[in-house]
């Protein structure tokens, strides 16, 4: 069973994967049982794309570490997302590679450069958080590693050593963790994601709130996505920061990257309170710094949702094409804003196929929004 909702990507899959089992099959017999921890001394976690994914994996480190206390844990991730892993107590090295088949921008020739750069490591054990079969293929396999382990739900599951069975639909987090349950590794209640500021980090986050005096507390609102079909309207987040500003007396601050100082700019324009807006100003860990500050975070299904909520700040999240119970903000202390619309189901998130038009998001309503924030502000 393929966890593939593009019908394009799913039949070239199946068609890749075939060749593959025709091809590997000798090798797929009697594989070994999953290591013990005496067995283990080096362990590379790849997950490349995206950052909220990335972040989203951050909650099977601890449990890999109490399973395999002696083990060297390398991480390999792309250049974006490679600070969220720095001063991580359970990541004894960052690896960066940005591969081509999710970032464009990156040359074909940096992966030769990557494979001459692996070529003399070892691994005892190399985990594939993903599931995807170019990962698995051009990552994985090249790789001199005694156990190789990922689900097969993305095809390549015949270039493992260790399947891992695939039970249906859930959280990603409960995704990743199933891959430390199948090791073996201890998972008591619930994990989370964590990311590690320095103390130096904290004063430079604090000192820029207090100079554009947001230090006694603000609401931040993030209106950015990587997929534009996941981007609600301008004049909505508007309507909602606005609402929420007369409502709790509280400042706004607007965040985005630079790509995306035009959209904050714009609603900017459209709120009828005043609001800071630091689009295009923060690198990836001082975001990490502010949304900790924050009251709240109003955004899409985005990196910025997982890093709020790794950083404990409660968040109202708005859902459209994705899938709230696989994404939605992990915890308890979040909201998620979203329509019924039957055509979610098989979103591929790329392009809207509904005849009536973008609705998953245009159904979402500033009230509902406004509703959701006062009501998760008042219960923390």
């Amino acid at each position: 069973m393929y966890k593939i909702v593009n019908r394009r990507k799913y039949l070239l899959t199946a068609c890749a994967d075939a060749v593959l089992r025709a091809v590997c099959w000798p090798r797929r017999l009697g594989r070994p049982p999953p290591p013990v921890p005496e067995s283990i001394a080096s362990i590379l976690v790849i997950r490349t794309a995206y950052v909220g994914d990335v972040v989203l994996t951050l909650p099977l480190l601890k449990p890999l570490r109490d399973r395999f206390p002696a083990a060297k844990i390398s991480f390999l991730t792309s250049s974006g997302a490679a600070p969220l892993l720095r001063n991580h107590p359970q990541v004894d090295e960052i690896l960066t590679y940005d591969p081509f088949w999710f970032y464009p921008h990156s040359p074909k020739r940096a992966y030769l450069q990557w494979r001459r750069a692996m070529r003399p490591r070892r691994f005892d054990l190399v985990i594939e958080a993903r599931a995807d079969l170019r990962e698995i293929l051009m990552l994985v396999r090249p790789l001199r590693a005694r156990c190789k382990v990922s689900y097969a739900v993305g095809g390549g599951g015949c270039l493992l050593t260790h399947v891992v069975p695939y039970p249906g639909l859930k959280h990603k987090v409960e995704y990743h963790l199933d891959l430390a349950r199948f090791l073996g590794c201890p998972v008591a209640g619930a994990p989370r994601a964590e990311i590690h500021l320095t103390a130096a980090e904290w004063q430079r986050v604090d000192a820029l709130l207090a100079e554009r005096r947001l230090g006694g507390g603000f609401i931040a609102l993030h209106p950015g996505s990587r997929l534009p079909l996941k981007k609600w309207s301008p004049a909505g987040w508007a309507d909602a920061g606005a609402g929420l500003a007369a409502a709790t007396g509280l400042p706004l601050a607007l965040l985005g990257t630079a790509a995306e100082d035009a959209d904050v700019r714009r609603i900017a324009g459209l709120l009828r309170s005043p609001a800071v807006a630091l689009a295009g100003q923060l690198g990836l860990r001082e975001l990490a710094g502010v949304l900790a500050r924050a009251r709240l975070l109003l955004c899409h299904d985005s990196g910025p949702m997982h890093i709020a909520a790794a950083m404990r700040t409660p968040v109202v999240a708005l859902f459209g094409p994705s899938k709230s119970a696989e994404t939605a903000p992990y915890g308890t202390a979040h909201r998620v804003v979203e329509a019924a619309c039957a055509c979610r189901a098989a979103c591929d998130e790329s392009r809207c196929r509904n005849p009536a038009g973008h609705v998953c998001m245009q159904a979402i309503t500033a009230e509902a929004v406004r509703r959701a924030a006062l009501e998760l502000l008042a219960a923390s």
